[in-house]
């Protein structure tokens, strides 16, 4: 469903021009270094490490890299197009843009994460400076490493990831539930009927999946 989402979301963001903020929306004066920040989007949210003089560190999925070696066109703002590719490819850089780049036209929320991590932040000269030194082509993952785990770990020396906490809770909920046991069971059921192939194994691999969903919920 997830990656039914983020097709959809490809093909309509094609039409939608890019809202340009206001010019004083992104003031550097308004952001110190090491500040984390973190802008909305369509279905997810975005962070970076302000590294000073408008500009922000922070992993995002390309997959331009893979199609050119052109830097010029590389080191344009990321479109949602290109983004969306390289979550499919995962293929991702830590880079530096400006304010303006980043936002992408979205407002930008300072350090609300230390509101909801436990952890103390660290000192904002040396998250810069660990935001800076990852900087460069890493391993990405939907799920296990994204923009998230980066500046979660440059802030607070932990690379965790709430988003991904809320969408695995939130899979769970569905897939784990005992509507989805008695699915599985009739469908199951259904489906060895249908191809008239009762024999012992798919039925006891039918029941296994469905008892364990089932104590499972």
């Amino acid at each position: 469903m997830f990656l039914f989402q983020l097709l959809g979301f490809f093909f309509a963001s094609g039409s939608k021009k890019k809202e340009e903020p206001a010019p004083s929306a992104y003031e550097a004066n308004h952001f110190k270094r090491g500040d984390l920040l973190e802008v909305p989007r369509t279905m997810f949210t975005h962070f970076g490490i302000y590294l000073g003089e408008g500009r922000v560190a922070h992993l995002i999925p390309d997959i331009l890299p893979v199609l050119t070696r052109d830097r010029t066109a590389v080191s344009r703002a990321v479109s949602n197009q290109r983004l969306i590719l390289g979550v499919v490819a995962k293929v991702a850089s830590v880079r530096v843009d400006s304010l303006g780049d980043f936002a992408y036209g979205s407002p930008v929320l300072v350090n609300h994460t230390d509101i909801v991590c436990k952890q103390p932040p660290l000192d904002g000269e040396r998250v810069a400076e660990r935001a800076e030194k990852l900087l460069g082509s890493v391993a990405y993952s939907l799920l296990w490493y994204n923009c998230e785990h980066y500046v979660m770990y440059c802030r607070y020396g932990m690379a965790i990831s709430y988003q991904t906490y809320q969408f695995c809770t939130t899979l769970r909920k569905i897939v784990c539930s005992r509507t989805s046991s008695c699915l599985t069971a009739l469908c199951g059921a259904v489906f060895l009927l249908f191809l008239g192939c009762a024999t012992p194994a798919p039925l006891f691999a039918t029941l296994l999946l469905s008892f364990t969903i089932w104590m499972a919920a």
